[in-house]
């Protein structure tokens, strides 16, 4: 990776390394005249003050830096700096990492799946905020008091037992559509891969009690449970980034380091 900076492939845009006469992902044959130079603001060393992004799993080439030591920088399947060109779940013009008052921020570029940045503390939330555990996307909705008035001859719908709760969390199918929904007890819900109130026995990636979804003070809070690969919440609009974040967008996550 050291010599793949210099060019990337014209067709598939990976790193390749200077005198190959083939791209090691796609096996275009290189032609020196369509070799296109690699974006030169990523560095060589990190500059003090700046930072970089690191990828710590993704498209196969996992370990690689993007320096951040230009004002912005634009993430994509096939606009910006920083691309990941087979990731389906990106927009083209996804994400811009770019400086403000010397601080590190992130702005979702009106992408489709949005950016995710990973918990470092319970955090209040709005309703309809969406957030990941595991491989899991969920939304959380404040839920209005059930109207069980009659019918206007008298009549009431007959319905299976309900109780009341404060708020539900709605599972995002693939596509956008709504899978399992869970009703809070006692104000909560307890998310994880067993002995929850949601749970997914097949989700190599979720602890056995990951989040908990909880209403409290009159606002929805989201807390990790101390779970092993964390909760990503997706941001809305932009959002300042620091010293050893997480940030998801599409499949790719990646981690922030900044220089001192």
């Amino acid at each position: 990776m050291e010599q793949a900076r210099h060019y990337v492939c014209s067709s598939c845009f990976s790193p390749v390394p200077s005198g190959h006469k083939f791209c090691g992902k796609c096996g275009t044959p290189l032609d020196p005249a369509r070799v296109v130079p690699a974006p030169q603001f990523f560095g060589e060393m990190q500059a003090p003050g700046k930072a970089k992004l690191i990828l710590i799993k993704g498209e196969g080439m996992d370990g690689i830096s993007y320096h951040l030591n230009s004002v912005e920088h634009v993430a994509g399947r096939t606009e910006g700096a920083i691309l990941f060109t087979e990731d389906k779940w990106l927009s083209p013009r996804h994400a811009n990492f770019f400086y403000r008052n010397d601080k590190l921020f992130v702005r979702d570029e009106k992408s489709m799946n949005g950016i995710y940045v990973c918990m470092r503390e319970p955090t209040a939330v709005r309703s309809g905020t969406i957030f990941m555990a595991g491989e899991q996307v969920f939304r959380v909705e404040e839920v209005s008091p059930f109207d069980d008035s009659p019918t206007a001859d008298g009549t009431y719908f007959f319905v299976s037992p309900r109780r009341e709760a404060a708020l539900r969390v709605v599972q995002v199918l693939e596509g956008g559509g709504d899978g399992m929904i869970v009703h809070s007890r006692d104000n909560q819900v307890v998310i994880g891969r067993e002995g929850g109130d949601m749970n997914f026995p097949n989700d190599p990636y979720i602890s056995s009690t990951h989040v908990k979804v909880e209403y409290r003070g009159g606002k929805l809070h989201l807390t990790d449970l101390g779970s092993k690969n964390g909760t990503y919440v997706r941001i809305d609009g932009e959002r300042e980034l620091s010293q050893g974040d997480y940030v998801f967008l599409g499949r790719q996550l990646l981690r922030v380091e900044i220089t001192i």
